[in-house]
């Protein structure tokens, strides 16, 4: 298995890409290998490691049925907006719906997915996605 790009990591007290609170207190530490509380906050770090680049996070993150052999995360998109339609849980599974803005050099577009996660060993993972 091989994981692409550089990654960076923003100062703990600096705005977290998910949005929600400071790197340090949201993303940073699930990031770092805690275990997200929720379906959503996993699918949020997911959001993150696209914008920070850290393809390992996505492998450690995504179930070993659906992983693919490389993640490599593309440095010149830019994430620039996070928005979460809908979270449900019910029990081991959940589903998120979210959307994401990207940059792409000139290019400017939207990506809107809704995820599937499963609980495995106490931990979310992601599963797969609808992108409409």
């Amino acid at each position: 298995m091989s994981f692409g790009s550089a990654s960076y990591r923003p100062a703990p007290d600096a705005a977290c890409p998910c949005g929600r609170a400071p790197f340090g207190e949201c993303c940073g530490p699930i990031l770092d290998g805690a275990v997200a509380p929720s379906a959503e906050r996993l699918m949020r770090s997911r959001y993150t490691a696209f914008s920070v680049g850290d393809a390992g996070h996505l492998a450690r993150s995504w179930h070993p049925r659906t992983r693919p052999d490389d993640i490599v995360v593309d440095d010149g998109t830019e994430w620039t907006a996070l928005v979460i339609e809908d979270a449900s849980d019910d029990g081991d599974a959940a589903t998120v719906t979210f959307r994401a803005a990207w940059r792409h050099g000139r290019e400017r577009g939207e990506l809107r997915e809704r995820s599937r996660f499963a609980r495995r060993g106490g931990r979310w993972v992601y599963v797969d996605g609808d992108v409409d």
